[in-house]
């Protein structure tokens, strides 16, 4: 299976296209992105995700110079080269990610007066286990980040943490924030059982707002609160992640504790209801 990336104009075998060297993507991390999963051709909710990419651009002072039918038609490209070529199956595309950088610059902060660069990348979806264990770490989320809330391509301390978690046997690790309300996953969000409500952290304790997260939220009651803890994590009788490619992924273990209800009653009508959701159209 391969990945086609539309760059410049044009959508080349990922082997094939570049960026410059010193784009600000690349050396100071300068860039916001989207991630979505593709079914039959289309990228779900694509609407959605364009809106929260022009939200994290304008949260880095990015301005954007492409209409969203600019951004459609290059994720059209992508989607399709990818889909044309041998090496992929009837299947092989199953993700899109859409990166904008600030552009070549200096090696330091400042930008230089540039048009951004715009990166779409289409390729394999994979697959993720029915369930998951977690971990939490002990790095903290700045809910008062200049960048808190923007899905910026700074994935650093995810790295850090994700790897964290797979030498602890878990599959994601889980934030709290500074001042110890629970936040996120490093590419997902969270929901747990709390005296028999569905709760998830509030967008105030500095987590991302997911897409799927928002459409979760659309389904299903959910009570947003910024007063959760690790520790009602670790006590929950059910839990579960969200994400564009996870959808609704039920919690295992946390900190190598199984939790009761794998998946309990909660988790399960969130999913059933995220599923209808999809059936009933592929731009909600």
């Amino acid at each position: 299976m391969s990945t086609w990336v539309w760059v410049d104009g044009a959508a080349r075998p990922a082997g094939e296209a570049t960026v410059r060297a010193l784009d600000h993507g690349v050396t100071v991390g300068d860039g916001v992105f989207e991630t979505a999963k593709v079914l039959d051709g289309t990228p779900f909710a694509l609407t959605r995700h364009l809106a929260r990419l022009r939200r994290s651009a304008d949260r880095l002072t990015l301005a954007l110079p492409w209409s969203d039918d600019d951004l459609r038609a290059a994720c059209a490209d992508a989607i399709g080269a990818a889909a044309a070529d041998p090496a992929n199956d009837a299947d092989g595309v199953g993700r899109i990610r859409i990166t904008v950088t600030g552009g070549p610059g200096p090696l330091g902060s400042d930008r230089s007066d540039v048009p951004p660069t715009l990166i779409v990348a289409a390729g394999p979806g994979g697959t993720w286990p029915p369930s998951a264990p977690v971990a939490t770490v002990a790095w903290t989320r700045n809910e008062r980040s200049a960048v808190a809330g923007a899905k910026t391509t700074s994935y650093a301390e995810n790295v850090v943490a994700l790897a964290d978690a797979h030498r602890r046997g878990a599959d994601e690790a889980i934030f709290a924030n500074t001042v110890g309300a629970l936040c996120e996953g490093t590419g997902s969000n969270v929901f747990l059982e709390v005296d028999g409500r569905l709760c998830t952290p509030s967008l105030a304790t500095g987590c991302l707002a997911g897409i799927t997260r928002e459409l979760v939220m659309e389904v299903v009651d959910v009570v947003e609160r910024d007063d959760l803890t690790l520790d009602h994590l670790r006590s929950t009788s059910e839990a579960f992640l969200t994400s564009s490619t996870r959808d609704v992924q039920p919690i295992a273990r946390v900190d190598g504790v199984a939790l009761a209800l794998v998946p309990g009653p909660l988790t399960s009508a969130a999913s059933e209801a995220f599923a209808r959701l999809v059936a009933d159209g592929l731009d909600p």
